[in-house]
């Protein structure tokens, strides 16, 4: 038989042998190349996750670091009339490398830089320049964490991978920051779970006897003027030597009647503040000097739950945390309408007991201040639910309520006992016990005025659980 004429292509038996093979070289290169970028996808990620964590890290050393300074009390003191700040930064870099090291990177403990501390001229903690370094301090923290595991890279020689994140945290007092930021404007603050004691702005540490009208000492200084919502007596006291405003102590007492309403001793027209606080019900006679009235906020919205120990609104929003009665700093009075800083005289804390009931359930930790020295030390009481003794960095003791300008009359609402006040400034406190008569004994930690550039059509608030509240800022 003859061979064809035309063989077709393709269908030689003499090429194939040639071909044996390749497709599994194909397949196990594309194998290999999938499990190269699955590898390196997994290695990406455990950096990517562990970049994130140190950021965590920094961030939470950084805003340790800077509550401590908010409650040393460095920022009532803008002059640096104390001079030498280290003892404070000292403290906050211990609670800046705790905090930084309970946040793992990788699984394990990060390595935490010392702080760095400056004010907006580059002052320090040792050194003051024109803006000194307690006008507004920012705490700077570098978090690193070297030879994180790596799962596949090391196949290609490397044994380890490290990252870093930095954070700076700024302690914000608005008090008189204005003369010191570029332009004169700072922003207001708005702190919330402040406690419904509105307090005249009268500093009883500072009251001499022969005080009788509106130059007596204040906290902080009018809304308007040279040096708005400044404070008036910068300084801290340390054991008890000193003139300045933090550190102080006083008693902490309701300008109310025994019985009946809040106003039922002196009218509803009567100027509840007088200068110096005076005996307005027969339950005032019985504290003891230093003292400082206040009158019952009204509580808005339904706070936050509180203990069981603490019942109705009001004993609520004292022992638990009031988020929905906002106190705006700095907005007068007129135009406030009916929803916010409001005095409510149908609450009577001295005949229904609330205030001592509430403060009691608050403090119920027996957490303590120890003043004998700066900074000072808040010290963990045999109850403190976090189990811990010796020093902390927070307490359900420390407390903030507002300052009223009471050279406003009030403007009371016959028949809602209710008046708009206008809200000054913030005193942040240490309550160290409530008293057998039900007033507080409560020491000055900082103390915080409105700012400038407030008004009702611009306020710009910054909200917190302080009046000197921290918060992250850029790294510079």
């Amino acid at each position: 038989m003859l061979a064809p004429l035309i063989e077709r292509p393709g269908r030689s038996a003499v090429n194939r042998p040639r071909e044996r093979g390749v497709t599994m070289a194909l397949v196990a290169l594309a194998i290999f190349s999938i499990i190269a970028m699955a590898a390196l996808s997994i290695d990406i990620g455990t950096l990517y996750e562990a970049s994130a964590e140190a950021q965590r890290s920094a961030d939470a050393a950084a805003l340790a670091g800077a509550r401590v300074l908010s409650l040393s009390g460095m920022t009532g003191d803008p002059t640096n009339k104390s001079g030498d700040w280290s003892l404070a930064c000292n403290a906050a870099t211990l609670a800046a490398q705790a905090a930084g090291s309970q946040n793992t990177v990788g699984g394990t403990a990060p390595t935490v830089a010392t702080p760095t501390y400056a004010a907006a001229d580059g002052s320090s903690c040792t050194s003051a320049g024109n803006y000194a370094f307690g006008v507004n301090p920012t705490v700077t923290v570098k978090v690193t964490q070297s030879n994180l595991p790596t799962y596949f890279s090391r196949i290609w020689g490397s044994t380890g991978s490290s990252v870093s994140a930095t954070a700076t945290a700024e302690v914000f007092n608005p008090s008189n920051s204005g003369s010191f930021a570029p332009g004169g404007q700072t922003v207001p603050v708005q702190p919330r779970c402040v406690k419904p004691w509105i307090v005249p702005n009268q500093d009883p540490g500072n009251l001499p006897g022969q005080c009788t009208g509106e130059g007596c000492p204040t906290f902080v200084g009018p809304l308007t003027g040279p040096a708005p919502s400044s404070i008036t007596n910068g300084g801290i006291l340390g054991g008890g030597a000193g003139t300045g405003v933090i550190g102080e102590t006083f008693n902490l007492a309701a300008d109310c009647a025994a019985t009946g309403t809040c106003n039922s001793a002196t009218g509803p027209t009567a100027p509840y503040f007088a200068s110096p606080p005076q005996a307005n019900g027969p339950n005032i006679t019985t504290v003891a000097s230093p003292y400082l009235e206040y009158l019952p906020g009204q509580v808005l919205g339904a706070p936050k739950a509180a203990p069981s120990c603490a019942s109705g609104l009001y004993q609520q929003a004292i022992a638990g945390c009031d988020q929905t009665t906002p106190y705006q700093c700095g907005v007068q009075a007129s135009s406030l309408g009916s929803s916010a800083n409001l005095v409510d005289l149908a609450e009577n804390p001295v005949a229904t007991g609330d205030t001592a009931n509430a403060a009691a359930c608050l403090t119920k930790s027996g957490d303590t201040l120890n003043t004998s020295a700066y900074p000072y030390q808040i010290l963990a009481g045999g109850s403190n639910p976090l189990g811990v003794s010796g020093p902390i960095t927070s307490s359900n003791s420390i407390v903030s309520f507002p300052i009223y300008d009471d050279t406003q009359p009030l403007m009371i609402n016959g028949s809602t006992n209710q008046a708009p006040v206008t809200i000054v400034g913030f005193l942040q406190v240490f309550i160290n016990q409530v008293n057998p008569d039900g007033s507080l004994n409560v020491t000055v930690l900082n103390v915080a005025g409105c700012g400038e550039g407030v008004s009702s059509t611009n306020p710009g608030y910054i909200n917190g659980t302080s009046p000197v509240p921290v918060r992250l800022i850029t790294p510079p």
